[in-house]
C-alpha cells in the first residue's frame, strides 16, 4: 500500500501509528497491494472551513473523508489490471479536534486517534454510519481493526 501522511498541523503528535493503522484497513479490505490513500493532519480551524465549504456544516470535527471511488463496506473497489494504481481518497484529521474529544470522553489520546485514522479509511471504502443499522456495522468492523494492532475503540 502506497500512504502519504502530511502533518501540517502545530500540535506535538506521534504520528508513527498512522501508516500501520491506513495500511492494516486497506489490507484488511482486501485492496490490491498498490493502492493508494493521503492522510493530511490539518489544525480545527482549517478543518472548519473544509467543514463549511465540503459538508455545508458549522465548526470544525475530528475527520473528514473524501473517496474518490465508489464503494460498498467490504466489497474493494474495482481497478483495470492495465490502469495506474487505485487511489481511494484523502483523509484530513484535525488532532487538536480528537484531542478534545478524547479529553471529554475520558479515552486514551492514542485509541481515540487510532478510532478517527481507521473510521476516515473506512468511510473511503463506502462503510457509513447515518442509517438504519450501518452505525452497528461500522463500529464492529473498527473494533475488529483496532484489535489487531492492540488498540481498543473509544
Amino acid at each position: 500500500m502506497k500512504i502519504f501522511l502530511a502533518d501540517e498541523q502545530e500540535m506535538n503528535l506521534d504520528t508513527s501509528d498512522v501508516v500501520p493503522l491506513a495500511d492494516l484497513v486497506m489490507t484488511e479490505e482486501r485492496l490490491p497491494p498498490d493502492s493508494e490513500v493521503a492522510i493530511v493532519l490539518i489544525d480545527s480551524d482549517e478543518m472548519a472551513r473544509y467543514n463549511e465549504r465540503y459538508m455545508e456544516k458549522e465548526g470544525s470535527t475530528d475527520v473528514l473523508s473524501f473517496p474518490i471511488e465508489d464503494g460498498a463496506p467490504g466489497v474493494p473497489p474495482g481497478r483495470d489490471p492495465d490502469g495506474p494504481p487505485l487511489n481511494i481518497g484523502d483523509v484530513f484529521i484535525a488532532p487538536d479536534v480528537v484531542r478534545a474529544n478524547a479529553d471529554q470522553s475520558g479515552a486514551a489520546f492514542r485509541d481515540e486517534f487510532a478510532l478517527v485514522v481507521v473510521h476516515g479509511v473506512l468511510h473511503l471504502l463506502g462503510w457509513d454510519h447515518q442509517v438504519g443499522d450501518e452505525a452497528d456495522r461500522m463500529e464492529a468492523r473498527e473494533r475488529e481493526l483496532l484489535a489487531t494492532m492492540g488498540l481498543t475503540r473509544p
